[in-house]
């Protein structure tokens, strides 16, 4: 009848309008405050799209102010771990002394004012993503811990005899020329190319 045809043709175009709001909302929340239609940043997104259901490593460049960190955010959002932790780091701002301890955790005792057993920034996003930003900030002598921790998937917090195995998306971030990094020696090749599994440069 007329008025039932009304009643279905209505519900259909709720449904419909429904799709869209959910389907913006999502698309909201990945991408945060990245806001633009550029073509740059519409491939940006598409890249994001095709890399996010992986678990592969990711280098982030670009130049300071692009938004790293909501790139490495909409990676973490559309990917199969957005239920677990985020967790962001600037390296640049952490003391060299200080750095394995943030990263990996130490046992108590370990050193001078370690009174107690803390977890590092791993252990921290376990089941979820890390976010390293500047990470050729990392002093040497924890590069090579940190690439261990990115070939095994296993840590050891300092003064601890005990390896850790961890389930991290590891999403990292320079401002800098990394290659050129690499040639100065202040960022291992090796670690470099653990890091730069998936590379996305961001457009100034």
């Amino acid at each position: 009848s007329p008025d039932e045809l009304r009643l279905v043709v209505s519900r259909a175009l709720d449904e419909d309008a429904l799709r869209r709001q959910h389907r913006q909302l999502k698309e909201r929340l990945a991408w945060g405050e990245l806001i633009g239609d550029s073509p740059a940043l519409g491939e940006l997104r598409k890249t994001v799209d095709r890399v996010a259901p992986t678990n592969s490593t990711v280098l982030i460049t670009g130049e300071s102010g692009t938004g790293k960190e909501l790139v490495a955010q909409a990676i973490h959002q559309e990917s199969p771990r957005r239920a677990g932790p985020f967790v962001s780091v600037n390296c640049g701002a952490i003391p060299e002394t200080l750095m394995e301890s943030e990263l990996f955790g130490h046992v108590k005792g370990a050193f001078t004012g370690a009174v107690a057993n803390t977890v590092g920034l791993f252990s921290a996003a376990n089941g979820g993503s890390l976010f390293l930003d500047e990470v050729t900030e990392v002093p040497q002598s924890v590069q090579v811990k940190l690439l261990r921790a990115i070939q095994e998937r296993e840590i050891r917090r300092v003064g601890d005899t005990r390896d850790v195995k961890v389930d991290v998306r590891l999403i990292a971030a320079s401002n800098r020329d990394v290659a050129r990094a690499v040639a100065d020696g202040g960022l291992r090749e090796d670690l470099f190319y653990r890091l730069n599994a998936i590379p996305i440069q961001l457009p100034p």
